[in-house]
């Protein structure tokens, strides 16, 4: 008989000997390839025409291609003895030391089985894990269609497992290749069933993190279409709460708050847009506008959910991003579109703060000029205090102006002298 594999110790025969048991129950197989001394393989069956036999493409010989399947121990064991008056010593020795090797292989096939079973699930865990966090949905669905593309459009027909089988014990080329189309499209069903997961769940997380409406704010009216939207924060912005054992939870104003919304709510749509629930929300403003000033009020459930915080989405305000103004103490950290905030000093219980009415000058002058884009006139204060630099600008403006005055003077002056003359 001839020797299939040419030295005794593999780990890759191992792991066939494994998938044989697995696939096929055949225990006299995974011995003989588990084995340490010459395989033989008299009581080898032909490949079946079932998918469950595809495992190992072998070249059997005239004396194999003749043997019935033996389909128990018993009838294994019968075949071996028929044979065995044929066989000289060595391949006697070599069936008795398989057969031992079978025997005790079968108490490591569940061991085999679960070590096989989390080394997969591993694998497949970071191979989601990693397309989840380094990849979005386009990008997936642009793979696919690119991975789908280079598959072709070949069909793969009813008679699937035939043809797989086919090309499994094929050695030409066209059966390998029909075999590695098989597996590209297999790959290509899993990661649209992983897409089609994955914008399912993305689907109802969003239903949880994104504003509750794509308009949060009902249109204009057609005679207010100027009007421009100043979106104030509500915490350390116009009001402070804190908790003390005496007393409890209690929320201040900030000094100058009433006079500074009376004023703008005169050239300002002013909208108070705040990380908090309703009912921490709405019982401030009832004691806090008592003259009607604030129009509107978005709560946390009009946010956007990031990383762990709630941050405002101007976009769905359903206004002009041009002729958009956010107020609040933590900019930054509290909005996605930043070239429309304006910062201010976050306040906490001072009481000689007047950082509200200081930028009281700016933003009537912004209302009162209506520039073209408002994101413009605010990146060129960027990483400047507001309401200083504008008193300064303002200062310069104003000696200019001045100096033209007296320049014009000095015009007009000269030139009466040359007429009196």
């Amino acid at each position: 008989m001839r020797e299939l594999f040419p030295f005794r110790k593999s780990f890759a025969f191992r792991w066939i000997g494994l998938i044989c048991r697995m696939l096929k129950g055949h225990r006299s197989m995974a011995a003989a390839i588990q084995g340490r001394g010459r395989c033989l393989w008299r009581a080898m069956p032909p490949p079946p025409p079932s998918l469950l036999h595809f495992a190992i493409p072998i070249r059997y010989s005239s004396h194999n291609a003749q043997a019935q399947s033996p389909l128990s121990s018993s009838s294994a064991a019968t075949a071996a003895g028929a044979d065995s008056a044929d066989a000289d010593p060595n391949e006697k020795a070599a069936s008795a030391s398989a057969a031992a090797a079978g025997s005790g292989g079968g108490k490591h096939l569940w061991r085999n089985f679960k070590i096989m079973m989390f080394l997969t699930t591993t694998a497949a865990s970071a191979g989601v894990a990693y397309a989840t966090y380094a990849y979005s949905t386009v990008d997936i669905e642009d793979k696919i269609a690119t991975l789908r593309s280079s598959t072709g459009k070949r069909s793969l027909g009813d008679n699937l497992l035939h043809r797989v089988q086919e090309a499994l014990y094929s050695t030409s080329v066209q059966g390998w290749i029909f075999f590695i189309i098989i597996i590209l499209q297999s790959a290509v069903a899993t990661a649209e069933l992983y897409l089609k997961m994955r914008k399912a769940i993305e689907d109802q997380v969003r239903g949880f993190t994104a504003p509750s409406s794509d308009k949060l704010l009902p249109d204009l009216p057609p005679n207010e279409q100027h009007v421009y939207t100043l979106v104030v924060d509500l915490n350390e912005t116009l009001v402070y709460s804190d908790w003390k054992r005496d007393r409890g939870w209690g929320t201040f104003k900030r000094p100058g708050v009433d006079a500074f919304l009376e004023q703008l709510a005169q050239f300002y749509e002013i909208v108070i847009y705040s990380d908090q629930l309703n009912f921490y929300v709405d019982p401030i403003l009832e004691r806090l506008d008592q003259k009607g000033c604030i129009r509107y009020r978005l709560t946390r459930d009009a946010t956007q959910y990031i990383n762990g915080k709630h941050l405002r989405d101007l976009s769905k305000l359903n206004r002009d991003p041009a002729k958009i103004l956010y107020l609040s103490g933590h900019a930054p950290e509290s909005c996605l579109q930043l070239e429309n905030a304006v910062p201010i000093k976050p306040w906490k219980l001072e009481s000689d703060d007047t950082a509200l009415l200081d930028l009281l000058p700016f933003l009537e002058f912004v209302a009162r000029q209506r520039p073209p884009d408002v994101r413009a006139v605010l990146a060129s204060y960027q990483g400047q205090d507001i309401a200083t630099e504008f008193r300064e600008r303002t200062r310069q403006n104003l000696r200019r102006m001045q100096e033209r005055k007296q320049q014009s003077r000095f015009w007009r002056g000269s030139g009466v002298n040359q007429t009196n003359q």
